[in-house]
């Protein structure tokens, strides 16, 4: 079971308003969950992309200049819980900073879970306007590791 088939079982699960999902396939057994915070069990990037500053949420009378200055992002967001690394060990440089331009496949950082170094690469090109999460911080599922601006 690869990555494009478990975001189409997340697809169908939303598509039809599923909150549990289970599926067997060969000797593989995946079983996806719907929670409050998004689903458990999925393994693989996760990329939300939104407007910064949206216009519903401006309040009456907002600086017209700041609408004008949107930049569209995308928010990278953890795939699993565990501990984020920037860089492959403590003496290497960091995969990306702020600033650097990334391509799709491109290594952006690593999560280790459960002894495992996971690496997360980058699904769109973009540059990163800001990474959201400290060197060797416990990170959750969905949550949030860069903002990125698609290229």
């Amino acid at each position: 079971m690869n990555i494009k088939e478990i975001k189409e079982m997340i697809n169908l699960m939303n598509e039809n308003n599923l909150s549990e999902l289970e599926i067997e396939k060969d000797d593989m057994r995946i079983r996806l969950k719907k929670t409050a915070n998004g689903i458990e069990g999925f393994e693989g990037p996760v990329v939300l992309q939104q407007a910064a500053g949206s216009q519903g949420s401006k309040a009456p009378g907002a600086n017209l200049a700041e609408e004008k200055n949107e930049i569209k992002t995308v928010e990278i967001k953890s795939p699993m819980v565990g501990t984020f690394y920037r860089a492959p060990n403590p003496e290497a440089a960091a995969y990306v900073e702020t600033g650097a331009t990334i391509e799709p496949g491109q290594v952006i950082c690593i999560i280790e879970a459960m002894k495992l170094m996971n690496e997360i690469k980058s699904e769109i090109k973009g540059k990163i306007l800001e990474i959201l999460v400290d060197n060797a911080e416990p990170v959750e599922f969905g949550q949030p590791l860069f903002l990125i601006e698609p290229l």
